[in-house]
C-alpha cells in the first residue's frame, strides 16, 4: 500500500535492484490472463498435437536464439548467457516426455497438457528455499509463456510499440522482453513481483536502467499517463512528486555521483584501516563469466566459487573435463589472485532432478553437501580431480561445505590424497601444496574449531547457515523471519570463537555469507578478528570505502561491547552508528518524507 504524504504524493515501496533516479510519465502494462483451452482429442489427432509441441519448441528455440544474439551484441556475452538456462528448458527430456505422455494417455490438447506440466514445475521451483533456484521459476515462466504463445498463435508486441520516453510499470518483466525494449524510450521500470537475484534484475543493472521490483499492486493503483519519480536507490515510486521532492532528488543524484567518483578512486587501493590493519576483500561467484565483475569491482580474488551451479540447469552430470575447464578458466583469468573453490553443496533444497535422491523429512539436516559427496564417490571423485587439475594454475584453494567435525575433514582429505596419487600416475600436473579449508556453518564446527584448525588451512564462515542452524530459524518463513538476527549475541560469540581458534593455529578466518556484504556490520566483523570478507562483487567498493575510514581501536571497542551485550538490537545499533559516523556518505540516500 502507498504511504500518503501531506503534499498529496503517493509513495509505493518496493525492492531496489538497479540504482538511478528518473521521472516522467507512466506506461502501465497489464497483460490479459492467458485462457488455456481444455478439450478431449480424438485418437486420430493425438499425433498432431505431439507434433504441434515439437514445432512450438522449435519456434521458441529460434526466438530465444535471436534474443540471445541481440543481448550479446548490445551488452555482452555474460548477460547473454542468462538465456542458456531458457534454452536448456527446451531440451529437457522430462518436459517433452511428460507432456507427450499426458497427450497420449489422457487424450487432451497440447496447450492444456503443457500448461499443466509447466505450472507444476514452476510451483515446485518457487517453493524451494534457495534464492538462486527459486528464481529459476521465473525463467521457466518466461519460457513457458513463449511456448504457449507459439502453440496458440499469440504475439506480444506492446513493448515494441513504446517509443515515447516513459517509466514502465508492469506485473512482471521477463528478461526476454526486457532485452527487446527501446532503451531510449524506457527510462526505468518497476514490477509488482520479482527479486534482487532475478535475471531481470541482473540485466537491468547491466543496461543501467533504474529498476524496482516487488511493488505488489502498483499496476492496480497507478494509471498510464500519471507522472511519477522512480528512486532506484531506495526502491520508491513517488506518484505526483512535488517541486520540493524533485529538488531533493536532484540533491540526492549529485551526492550519489560524488560517492561513485570516490569509490572509483579507491578501486586499486588496499582495504586498509586508518591505523594500517589490512583486510582481504574477495568476491563470491557462480560461474566463469563472473570473473569480469571480480576485476571490475576491485576484488582481491574469489573467496567463494559456488560449484553447484555448474551442475544445475542441465539433464546430465558435468564431466570431470567440463568442470576442469570451468575452474581453470576462472583461475587463469584471475591469477595470481587466489580462487577458493567450494566443493559441491547439493542437498537440502538444491537437488538435481536426474539424480535419484530419497525424499527426506528434513532435508536441511539431512543428506547434503559433504555428507552427500562422501557417499557419492564417483561424483566427488570427478570434482576433486577437476579441482586438483585446475590447481596447476598456482592460485587455486579448495574448501568443503557443512563440515561438522574433524572426522569429515579427514575423510575428504584422504580422498584428495588418493586422487593426487592417480594424477601423478597419469602424469597430470597439479599443485602439490593445494590449500584446503573448511566452511564453518554448523555450531558443532565452531565448538570443534581448535581441532579443525590443526588440519584446515583456513576457515570461511557461511553466516547464512550458521545463523539458521544456531537460532533454529528458517529466515524465509514469514512467521519466524524476524527471529533471524545476524547480531544475536550467540552469533557474535560464535564468530569470535571461530576467529580466535583459527588465529591460535596460525590460519586465517574469513566470512563469505551475507553478513560480509553489509557495511553496517563491517565495524563489528573487523573488531571480532575476521581477516577476509567475501561478498557479491558490486558490494565490495562500499565495504572498502568504510574499512579505509575505520580505526581498529574503535572496532575492537565495539566488539568488546557486543561480546558482553545481551541484546542483538543494541549490538546492531552500536555497529550501525559507528559505520555511519566514519562513512556518512554511504548511507545518505534516503529522502525524508
Amino acid at each position: 500500500m502507498p504511504d500518503q504524504a501531506l503534499s498529496g504524493e503517493s509513495v509505493f515501496k518496493g525492492n531496489p535492484v538497479s540504482i538511478g533516479v528518473c521521472h516522467g510519465k507512466v506506461y502501465v502494462l497489464r497483460k490479459a490472463k492467458l485462457s488455456i483451452p481444455h478439450y478431449q482429442v480424438p485418437e486420430a489427432d493425438v499425433q498432431k498435437h505431439v507434433e504441434r509441441l515439437e514445432k512450438a519448441l522449435a519456434a521458441t528455440r529460434v526466438q530465444l536464439n535471436a534474443v540471445q544474439g541481440q543481448v550479446c551484441a548490445a551488452i555482452g556475452a555474460k548477460d547473454a548467457s542468462i538465456f542458456d538456462a531458457h534454452l536448456l528448458v527446451l531440451e529437457d527430456p522430462t518436459l517433452i516426455e511428460s507432456v507427450t505422455n499426458e497427450i497420449r494417455e489422457h487424450k487432451v490438447n497440447v496447450e492444456f497438457a503443457f500448461h499443466e506440466f509447466a505450472e507444476k514445475y514452476i510451483e515446485t521451483l518457487g517453493a524451494i528455499d534457495d534464492p538462486y533456484l527459486r528464481e529459476r521459476a521465473a525463467d521457466m515462466r518466461d519460457v513457458s509463456n513463449r511456448i504457449l504463445n507459439n502453440l496458440m498463435g499469440r504475439t506480444d508486441h506492446e513493448l515494441r510499440d513504446v517509443h515515447e520516453p516513459c517509466i514502465l510499470i508492469c506485473e512482471d518483466l521477463p528478461p526476454s522482453e526486457l532485452a527487446l525494449i527501446d532503451r531510449k524510450a524506457i527510462l526505468g521500470f518497476a514490477t509488482d513481483v520479482g527479486s534482487k537475484t532475478s535475471h531481470t534484475a541482473i540485466m537491468a543493472r547491466s543496461l543501467q536502467i533504474p529498476a524496482i521490483v516487488g511493488l505488489q499492486d502498483a499496476t492496480h493503483k497507478i494509471t498510464t499517463g500519471s507522472h511519477v519519480l522512480l528512486d532506484g536507490y531506495n526502491g520508491l515510486i513517488i506518484l505526483n512528486p512535488t517541486d520540493q521532492t524533485l529538488f531533493e532528488y536532484g540533491q540526492l543524484i549529485r551526492r550519489q555521483v560524488g560517492l561513485e567518483e570516490k569509490l572509483r578512486d579507491i578501486q586499486g587501493l588496499p582495504a586498509m584501516t586508518i591505523c594500517g590493519k589490512r583486510l582481504t576483500l574477495s568476491a563470491n561467484i557462480e560461474q566463469s563469466s563472473d570473473t569480469q565483475a571480480v576485476k571490475a569491482f576491485g576484488a582481491e580474488g574469489v573467496g567463494l566459487f559456488r560449484t553447484e551451479y555448474i551442475f544445475i540447469n542441465r539433464s546430465t552430470l558435468p564431466t570431470e573435463e567440463e568442470q576442469y575447464q570451468s575452474y581453470r578458466e576462472v583461475a587463469a583469468a584471475l591469477k595470481p589472485a587466489p580462487v577458493i573453490i567450494r566443493t559441491l553443496d547439493l542437498g537440502g533444497d538444491k537437488m538435481l532432478s536426474h539424480l535419484k535422491i530419497p525424499t527426506e523429512m528434513n532435508p536441511f539436516l539431512g543428506w547434503r553437501a559433504i555428507r552427500y559427496c562422501l557417499e557419492e564417490r564417483d561424483i566427488f571423485r570427478a570434482q576433486l580431480r577437476a579441482i586438483l587439475r585446475a590447481s596447476a594454475e598456482g592460485n587455486v584453494k579448495m574448501m568443503y561445505p557443512m563440515i561438522s567435525g574433524l572426522a569429515e575433514l579427514e575423510k575428504a582429505n584422504a580422498l584428495v590424497e588418493e586422487y593426487k596419487t592417480e594424477l601423478r600416475a597419469e602424469g597430470i600436473p597439479f599443485d602439490e601444496k593445494l590449500e584446503i579449508g573448511v566452511m564453518i556453518e554448523i555450531p558443532s564446527a565452531v565448538l570443534a574449531a581448535d581441532s579443525l584448525a590443526k588440519t584446515a588451512k583456513f576457515f570461511s564462515l557461511g553466516t547464512n547457515d550458521l545463523i539458521q542452524y544456531s537460532l533454529a530459524v528458517d529466515r524465509l518463513n514469514e512467521k519466524i523471519a524476524h527471529l533471524y538476527e545476524p547480531t544475536h549475541p550467540a552469533i557474535v560469540r560464535l564468530i569470535k570463537m571461530s576467529a580466535d581458534a583459527a588465529h591460535r593455529a596460525g590460519v586465517w578466518c574469513g566470512i563469505c555469507g551475507e553478513m560480509a556484504g553489509d557495511p553496517l556490520l563491517t565495524p563489528l566483523l573487523l573488531g571480532l578478528g575476521v581477516d577476509e570478507l567475501s561478498t557479491a562483487p558490486p558490494l565490495l567498493p562500499q565495504i572498502k570505502f568504510l574499512i579505509r575510514r575505520l580505526k581498529m581501536d574503535d572496532a575492537r571497542e565495539l566488539a568488546e561491547f557486543a561480546l558482553n551485550c545481551d541484546s542483538g538490537k543494541e549490538i546492531l545499533e552500536r555497529s550501525s552508528a559507528l559505520a555511519k559516523r566514519v562513512a556518512p556518505g554511504l548511507f545518505e540516500t534516503y529522502i525524508p518524507k
